[in-house]
């Protein structure tokens, strides 16, 4: 499958091509620049459909299919078949999604429209993914929405080079409390500034309007919060 919109970007650690969806602002710009990494399903109509908001935010966005190494190019996950996501998920290594970020960085640095104040946001995979981002990028920003796994990155928060906001749900079964505390704990000790917001009554997946854990009004409260704190970390 694919979509309009899209750019081709090349991965220089092993030289691999793939897509990535962009949107872009209507207004003229600069603008801040945004890598927005996907949920453990792909860049489907959710992610992109997000990539749009912020876009029409005032922000340029990149979004890179972080599949393409053991997927075809627009690989689209249904939400109830996460089994079938599962191979290309264990398929991802550190490396490989550090040249990805890197590509992804260095496409939002040569447009002529973007300043140099570039963040990372991801949801579910996408959350670990932008904290990465934030510990291998010179970013301004990082926005992390329930990202399983971003405890294992915890030896990494030394490396962080700027703000990040994170958001949890407290009816998330997925992501232990103990997870949370790990990494607040790693950030702690390493003196990096960081927003952990844990919304009490969401779960897992509750700001997508297209799971059945979509929770409006958090994803409401979470998407204002966000938009604050790009706003005050990006422009």
């Amino acid at each position: 499958m694919s979509y309009p919109n899209a750019v081709t970007l090349t991965a220089a650690a092993d030289a691999t091509q793939f897509n990535a969806y962009t949107a872009l602002p209507v207004t003229e710009g600069p603008h801040p620049g945004l890598i927005l990494l996907q949920e453990a399903f792909g860049v489907n109509h959710h992610i992109r459909s997000v990539a749009d908001r912020l876009a029409q935010a005032g922000y340029v966005v990149v979004a890179p299919e972080l599949y393409h190494r053991t997927a075809a190019p627009g690989r689209e996950i249904p939400y109830a078949d996460f089994p079938g996501a599962a191979p290309h998920y264990q398929a991802l290594t550190p490396e490989g999604l550090t040249a990805d970020l890197r590509a992804s960085y260095d496409w939002l640095r040569a447009q002529p429209s973007v300043t140099a104040s570039i963040g990372s946001i991801g949801f579910c995979l996408g959350g670990r993914v932008a904290f990465l981002a934030n510990a291998v990028l010179p970013l301004a920003a990082g926005v992390s929405y329930y990202g399983g796994g971003t405890h294992h990155l915890a030896g990494r928060a030394a490396e962080l080079h700027a703000p990040h906001l994170f958001f949890w749900g407290g009816q998330d079964k997925h992501i232990p409390r103990a997870q949370v505390d790990t990494i607040t704990a790693a950030l702690d000790a390493a003196g990096k500034p960081y927003v952990n917001t844990i919304i009490s009554y969401a779960d897992h997946g509750f700001h997508c309007d297209e799971r059945p854990s979509y929770h409006p009004e958090a994803a409401q409260e979470a998407w204002a919060l966000t938009l604050a704190f790009l706003a005050q970390k990006l422009r």
